[in-house]
Parts: C-alpha cells; sequence; structure tokens
C-alpha cells in the first residue's frame, strides 16, 4: 500500500509540473488516503503482534 501511496505522489508531482492541476491535486489527496490508511493498518498490526505475546 506505501507503494501505491508513492505512486499517485510522483503521478501528482509530474502533474503538477506540467500544469494539470486539478489531476495533480486529485493524485495527492488519493495519495494521503492511502497513507493514512496504511498508517492505521500498520499501527492495528504492530498492536496485535504485541497482544499475542
Amino acid at each position: 500500500m506505501l507503494r501505491w501511496t508513492v505512486i499517485f505522489l510522483l503521478i501528482a508531482i509530474a502533474a503538477a509540473i506540467f500544469g494539470f492541476t486539478g489531476i495533480a491535486a486529485g493524485a495527492a489527496s488519493i495519495a494521503k488516503i492511502l497513507f493514512f490508511i496504511f498508517i492505521v493498518l500498520f499501527v492495528i498490526s504492530l498492536i496485535s503482534g504485541l497482544l499475542k505475546k
């Protein structure tokens, strides 16, 4: 999932460089959402791994 976040971030940067502001904003918001989902899933797996011991 973190790989998809980086891909959408790179798409947003490339679109911003070429002047496609709408596409850049959309790709950046998707990257932000995916990053926060990744963080939440990481914390959940970290907590569940600690509770199994």
